[in-house]
Parts: structure tokens; sequence; C-alpha cells
């Protein structure tokens, strides 16, 4: 694979890039275009996290208040 077209991995076993031969899918994220977006997905998840759990479309909190069944 060229390093124009490379896909780049976050490995959660070993908290490092890794190119696609690295560790099993179910250990990392991933892929990203470059080493440095995948350098940056843990701040990427906890971003979202963030988000999603203020996203008023998605806040079941209520324990079920609007649930009409």
């Amino acid at each position: 694979m060229s390093t124009e077209n490379a896909q780049w991995f976050y490995c959660l076993r070993h908290h490092r890039v890794e190119p696609f031969e690295g560790c099993k899918a179910a250990d990392r994220l991933g892929p990203y275009p470059s080493v440095a977006e995948a350098e940056g997905a843990l701040e990427k998840v906890a971003q979202r996290n963030e988000n999603w759990d203020n996203d008023p479309r998605w806040n079941d909190d209520d324990n079920g208040a609007d649930d009409e069944r």
C-alpha cells in the first residue's frame, strides 16, 4: 500500500498509531487517512461522546416520562 493511500489505526491495547498491518480490529479505532488524525482518535471519541451525552434528541435521563407504551 502506498503511503498516499495508507490507512492508519489507533491501537487501544498498545496506545499507539499502527498501519493496516497491526493488531486485530477489535483492539483499534479507524481507519484514519493520516497518522495525525489517528493520533487524535481518543480526543475525537471523547468529543463525540460529549456531544451525544448533551444532545437533547438522545437525552433519556427522564426515565421514560415521554414513553407512551
